[in-house]
Parts: structure tokens; sequence; C-alpha cells
């Protein structure tokens, strides 16, 4: 994967137990590492330890409300679309989805 394609913004969509949640994923990438923010109408998440594998992503976000959590997500890149899994400790896995927002 060209690393620059994950550079930006996408507009992000996760399926969770409490109905599907949409937020604006910003990533900045250095190299084959990557940071950023995950930012909802409920607030706004870092995006840390983030790696890119091949045209596979991982990341780790840390949820302190309404609990404490460590959020683990993986996702595959296919140009302008994004899908993959949040890992929600003994929650279960949530899909989740997102499209490049285009300036």
């Amino acid at each position: 994967m060209n690393k620059d394609l994950l550079a930006g913004e996408w507009d992000c969509l996760t399926a969770t137990p409490m109905g599907e949640q949409k937020s604006v994923l910003r990533f900045q990438v250095e190299g084959d590492r990557f940071t950023g923010t995950n930012t909802a109408d409920i607030g706004a998440l870092d995006i840390a330890a983030g790696r890119i594998d091949g045209d596979e992503i991982h990341w780790e976000m840390q949820l302190t409300k309404p609990m404490r959590m460590l959020l683990l997500c993986t996702a595959q890149i296919d140009e302008d679309r994004l899908e993959g899994l949040v890992r929600a400790g003994g929650f279960g896995e949530f899909p989740i989805s997102a499209t490049r927002r285009r300036v």
C-alpha cells in the first residue's frame, strides 16, 4: 500500500450494541506508523500504536467513558474504503467501515 493513501480524513461508521456510531477518523502517517483522532458527537479518542502492514492497518484507542476500555482496531484499505473490526474486550467485536473524505 502507498502509505500516503491512509493520511487524511475518513467518514467512519461503527456498528455497536448501542447502534451505529458515526465519527471522523483523522490519520497522520510517518513511515509505517501513524497517529490521529477518532472524533464523534460524544467526544474524541486519540489513535495510538498505529502501524501499517501491507494493506492492513492496526491501531488502539483508549475509551474512558462510560468505562475504561482499550479498543483494538484492525482494517483493510482498498483505495478510498476501509473495512475492519474493533475489538472491545469482553463486549466482542464490532464492524467498522470508512470512506475517504474528498476536498
